[in-house]
């Protein structure tokens, strides 16, 4: 049989490189059709790559749709959540009221175990906390508390596991908490900063991979609300 002999270069760059032709659906057709042609022995069955490599495609697209569907779920979830405990903070009638759903049904609807609003004060002996739901701590505790004391910029939101520092803005759960997500509040000019703490048995609860975008707009409401209580 007369067979034409392709150019070395060309057949030296399709050995190098194979998955230029498999993953080219016009060639993958001419080399299949071609095949359906010869009787010889030695010519490679191309259908049975070809499927493999199809079939592989379509588990990575599956993979991926199903990561998509997982992540819109859990970000609808997460909006609704963020959503309902917005309206219940709004609901409050009282600064009392609005502090007791703070630490009762705020945290229940975020599914944290742990809520504390954090405030400073420049008045000496502040360093206590008052309620479940509010501590008064001295200038400067805020910012110490979230960066750990180091030299660096305080972000708006911190997620990260809870070492027991500070401890004691947790009371007696303090022994339990694992995670934290520690918002800085923005109280207004003249006004020192605050921060709103929560905590959470589950060590995945607040991790920095997260994203931040919901607890952005969870504390921007909140800097409204606890302004509006203040003024």
């Amino acid at each position: 049989m007369n067979k034409t002999l392709m150019a070395d270069d060309l057949r030296e760059k399709i050995i190098a490189n194979p998955d230029v032709l498999l993953d080219d659906a016009d060639v993958m057709r001419a080399l299949v059709g071609a095949n359906a042609d010869q009787n010889a022995g030695n010519i490679v069955d191309l259908r049975s790559v070809a499927m493999e490599r199809l079939e592989a495609r379509f588990d990575r697209l599956e993979d991926t749709h199903r990561s998509v569907i997982a992540a819109a779920y859990d970000n609808l979830a997460g909006t609704n959540q963020i959503h309902r405990a917005i309206l219940r903070m709004l609901d409050a009638s009282t600064f009392e009221r609005f502090l007791a759903d703070l630490s009762g049904e705020v945290a229940d609807i975020l599914r944290v175990d742990a809520v504390r609003l954090v405030l400073e004060s420049n008045l000496q002996d502040t360093q206590r906390a008052t309620g479940d739901a509010i501590a008064i701590m001295p200038e400067g505790y805020v910012d110490g508390y979230i960066t750990l004391g180091r030299n660096m910029p305080a972000r708006q939101i911190t997620l990260r596991e809870f070492h027991k520092v500070g401890g004691s803005l947790y009371g007696a759960r303090a022994e339990y908490i694992k995670s934290e997500a520690c918002l800085k509040v923005d109280l207004g000019p003249d006004r020192l900063p605050a921060m709103l703490v929560m905590g959470s048995e589950d060590p995945q609860q607040f991790t920095p991979q997260q994203g931040t975008d919901l607890l952005t707009f969870f504390v921007g409401v909140f800097e409204r609300v606890v302004r509006r209580w203040l003024a």
